[in-house]
C-alpha cells in the first residue's frame, strides 16, 4: 500500500485544522509554500515512512517550491531550504531541513521543539536549483498540542 505524500497529506489536514494551515508566499516565476505543525497531526505509518519524530513538543515545519508546469498547475522544484526558527524570547535554533522526494515532488522537512502556546517565528530562505534568486519568507506560528 502506498501512503499518501507528506505534502498531500498537510493539504488534508490544513483543510480542518487552523494549526496545520498551508500559506504560500509569491515571487512572480516561483511560490514558496509553508506549513507548520505538530508532529502529531502525522499519522504513525507517515512518520515512520519519513523517518519523523512524532511527539508532543515537536513541530514540523514543511517548505515546497513551486512553479507553474507546462500544464499550468503548480509542481514542486529541486533547490535548497535553509532558515532558522525564533521561540519567543528570540533564542534561535537552527533548522535542519531534510529533502523528501515523493514521485517528482520534492519537499524539504526540519523538525523543531516548541512549548504548548509558544510564539514561534520561522526565518527561512529557499532556492530553487539553477538560479541565483534567494526566496525569503518569514512568518509566526503558535502550536498547541492535539
Amino acid at each position: 500500500m502506498k501512503l499518501a505524500p507528506v505534502f498531500a497529506l498537510l493539504l488534508l489536514l490544513a483543510a480542518g485544522s487552523t494549526a496545520a494551515q498551508e500559506k504560500s508566499v509569491d515571487f512572480g516565476e516561483y511560490q514558496v509554500h509553508y506549513a507548520a505543525f505538530p508532529s502529531t497531526f502525522l499519522p504513525p505509518e507517515v512518520a515512520a515512512e519519513n523517518n519523523l519524530n512524532r511527539s508532543r513538543g515537536i513541530g514540523i515545519v514543511n517548505i515546497a517550491i513551486m512553479t507553474t508546469g507546462d500544464n499550468g498547475a503548480l509542481k514542486t522544484v529541486q533547490g535548497q531550504v535553509e532558515g532558522k526558527v525564533l521561540n519567543d524570547v528570540r533564542q534561535p535554533r537552527f533548522l535542519a531541513f531534510r529533502r523528501i522526494r515523493e514521485g517528482e515532488s520534492v519537499y524539504f522537512i526540519a523538525e523543531y521543539q516548541y512549548s504548548e502556546g509558544e510564539l514561534m517565528t520561522f526565518e527561512i530562505t529557499a532556492r530553487p536549483s539553477g538560479h541565483d534568486q534567494d526566496l525569503p519568507i518569514r512568518f509566526s506560528q503558535t502550536l498547541f498540542n492535539d
